[in-house]
C-alpha cells in the first residue's frame, strides 16, 4: 500500500494501455461525467419548479447553491489528490446515487410531507461537492496517464468537461424527458455516471488499486447501480403511489403531455379536479363562480367575435356560447392534450356543456404571446384564463407588451379581462396586472369576487391561487379579476343577452369593484418583458 501511494505521488501510471490512449479515456470519462453532472442539475431545476413553482427563483437557488459548493467540493479534494484513482471511484459512485435518486426523493418529500425545499437545497449542495472534487482528481490522473505541460492539460480537461455540458444538456429535454420521464431519467443517468466512473477506475487504473481498494470499487458500483436499477424497475409503483398521495384515490387521467402533467380526478360534475403540473386549475365544486365572474361582465357589450387565451377546459367557452348574439368563439391553449381532454373526457366535456362541439367554437394550439402578434382582430372581447402570473412561465403573459397585443387586436369598445389572482392574498401581484393593462392604454375596471379557493381531497393542503401544497388550511382570498377597454373603462354590469347566472348578479358586482378599490396599491410600476414585475407572495 506504501509503494502504491508513494506511485500514486509520484510516477507514471502503470496502464493497461498506452499514455496516449489511456488519457483519450479519461477525458472520455470527463465527457460522460459532465453530461451526468448537467442533467442532474437540469432535473433539479425542472422538477423545482414543477412542484414549488416560480422557475426563476428555483433555479437561481439551485446553480447558486450548486456553484458555490462546487468551490468547497474543489478544496475537500486535495486531501484525496494522493489516492485519486480510488477517490474518484468512490466520488463517481456517491455522485450516481445521489444525483440518480433526487427527483425520486424530491417527490416524495413534495408528495408525503408537503415541502421539498429544504431537499432541494440538500440535493443542490450534495451534488455541487461531489462534481466539484471531480476536476482536481481527474487532473492528477490525467497527468499521471500522459505528461504534459499543466495548460495542455487543463484545456484538454475543460474542453471535454463543457463539450459533455453541452451533451448532457440537449439531451435532457429532447431525449431524457420524452423517452423515459423524470424519475426513471434521473436513475438512468446515475446508472451511467457509475459505470463511465467505475470503469476508468477499474480499467485504466487498476495495476495501481490494491486488492482491498479494488473489491471495494467493484462492491460500491455494483451497489449503486443495482439500487438504481432496482428503484427504475418500481419507478411506476412509485409515481402511482405518489400521485395517490397528492391527489387522492380517484386519480382517472394522468398523462406527461409535451407542455406539462395533466391530472384529472373525480369521477363526475361534482367531484371533478383538474391539476395541471400538479397545481388545481378547476374544481367543479366552485368553478362556476369563478367562470362567472370571469366570463359575464366582458360580455357586457358587443360580443359577436370572442377570443378566450388559454381555458383549454372549456369552462370560460361554455359561459360565452350561452349568448345568443355570440358569431364565433377562438380559444388559443398551449397545451393541445388538455383541449382534446375537454372534447373526449366524458365528465369534463360534461361540465364544460360539450362546448367543443359548437360549430362556433375554433381551438388553436399555440403560444398565446406568439399567436397575438400575427392580425387575427379585431375581437369584441377577450377573456384572458391564463396561469397565474407568479408562476414565472407565464409572466410574459402579464406584461404591459402582451396587454399591448390585445388592444392592438379589440375592436372600437372592445374590453379584456383578466383574472390577476387574489388581491387580499397576493396584492402587489393583484395590482402589478392592473398597472400593466394601463401602461398598455387599456383602462381598467377592477373587482373582486368573494369565493373559496378549493383544497386537494388528499395529501397536503393546497393554495388555489398557486397550487402549493401549504401543510395548513386553505385561506379564503377570493378571486380577483381587472376588466380593461378602449377610450374607457368599462362599466360592471351584465348584458341584457345575459343568461340566468347562479352567483352573480349587478349589485354583486358593483359592490366588487368598490371592494377592490378599497385595497388599491398606487404607484406600482408596471411589469414588463425586460423588467418583470411578479414574485412569489404566498
Amino acid at each position: 500500500m506504501i509503494d502504491q501511494q508513494v506511485s500514486l505521488r509520484g510516477g507514471a501510471a502503470r496502464l493497461p494501455v498506452r499514455p496516449r490512449t489511456g488519457r483519450y479515456l479519461v477525458l472520455a470519462a470527463v465527457f460522460v461525467c459532465a453530461a451526468c453532472g448537467l442533467v442532474y442539475e437540469l432535473e433539479l431545476v425542472a422538477l423545482a419548479s414543477y412542484l414549488i413553482g416560480d422557475s426563476v427563483t428555483q433555479a437561481s437557488v439551485v446553480l447558486s447553491v450548486m456553484v458555490f459548493a462546487m468551490g468547497i467540493g474543489s478544496l475537500l479534494a486535495k486531501r484525496l489528490c494522493s489516492r485519486a484513482a480510488v477517490g474518484f471511484g468512490l466520488i463517481e459512485a456517491l455522485l450516481a446515487l445521489i444525483g440518480g435518486s433526487s427527483a425520486l426523493v424530491l417527490y416524495a418529500t413534495f408528495a408525503w410531507i408537503g415541502e421539498s425545499r429544504y431537499a432541494l437545497v440538500g440535493f443542490s449542495l450534495a451534488i455541487g461537492i461531489l462534481i466539484g472534487a471531480e476536476i482536481p482528481l481527474l487532473m492528477t490522473l490525467i497527468q499521471r496517464v500522459d505528461r504534459q505541460d499543466a495548460g495542455g492539460a487543463v484545456a484538454d480537461l475543460f474542453a471535454a468537461d463543457y463539450v459533455g455540458a453541452l451533451v448532457g444538456g440537449l439531451a435532457f429535454p429532447f431525449l431524457l424527458l420524452p423517452m423515459l420521464g423524470q424519475l426513471t431519467g434521473a436513475l438512468f443517468t446515475g446508472a451511467v455516471n457509475a459505470a463511465a466512473g467505475g470503469a476508468l477506475v477499474l480499467w485504466v487504473f487498476r495495476r495501481d488499486l490494491g486488492c482491498r481498494s479494488r473489491w471495494l470499487l467493484i462492491a460500491v458500483n455494483v451497489t449503486v447501480i443495482a439500487v438504481l436499477a432496482t428503484a427504475a424497475v418500481l419507478a411506476d409503483d412509485f409515481e402511482r403511489a405518489a400521485r395517490r398521495a397528492v391527489y387522492g384515490d380517484r386519480v382517472r387521467v394522468a398523462m406527461q403531455t409535451d407542455v406539462q402533467e395533466v391530472v384529472l380526478t373525480g369521477a363526475g360534475r361534482s367531484s371533478l379536479d383538474l391539476y395541471l403540473d400538479g397545481r388545481l386549475r378547476v374544481s367543479s365544486r366552485d368553478e362556476y363562480r369563478y367562470h362567472e365572474a370571469l366570463v359575464h361582465p366582458v360580455m357586457n357589450g358587443p360580443h359577436a367575435r370572442v377570443l378566450i387565451l388559454g381555458g383549454g377546459d372549456g369552462l370560460a367557452a361554455r359561459e360565452v356560447l350561452r349568448y345568443p348574439g355570440v358569431r364565433s368563439v377562438t380559444v388559443v391553449e398551449l397545451d393541445p392534450a388538455v383541449t382534446r381532454l375537454a372534447r373526449t373526457d366524458h365528465a369534463l366535456s360534461a361540465l364544460n356543456g360539450h362546448a367543443y362541439r359548437d360549430p362556433r367554437l375554433t381551438a388553436v394550439a399555440g403560444d398565446a404571446f406568439s399567436w397575438l402578434r400575427a392580425p387575427h382582430g379585431p375581437f369584441d372581447a377577450v377573456i384572458s384564463d391564463l396561469p397565474d402570473p407568479g408562476i414565472s412561465a407565464s409572466t410574459k403573459l402579464y406584461s404591459a407588451e402582451f396587454y399591448g397585443l390585445v388592444a392592438e387586436a379589440l375592436a372600437p369598445g372592445g374590453r379584456l379581462v383578466v383574472h390577476g389572482g387574489p388581491p387580499l392574498g397576493r396584492p402587489h401581484t393583484y395590482w402589478t396586472v392592473e398597472a400593466s393593462m394601463r401602461a398598455a392604454g387599456l383602462h381598467t375596471r377592477p373587482y373582486r369576487i368573494s369565493g373559496r379557493y378549493a383544497r386537494s381531497t388528499a395529501g397536503p393542503d393546497r393554495d388555489r391561487a398557486t397550487g402549493r401544497a401549504t401543510g395548513r388550511a386553505t385561506e379564503v382570498h377570493g378571486w380577483g379579476f381587472v376588466l380593461g377597454g378602449l377610450g374607457r373603462a368599462p362599466a360592471l354590469g351584465l348584458d341584457p343577452e345575459a343568461p340566468e347566472l347562479k352567483s352573480l348578479t349587478v349589485p354583486e358586482l358593483r359592490e366588487a369593484g368598490r371592494r377592490a378599490e378599497t385595497g388599491r396599491l398606487p404607484g406600482l410600476p408596471p411589469s414588463t418583458l425586460v423588467h418583470p414585475r411578479y414574485w412569489d407572495e404566498s
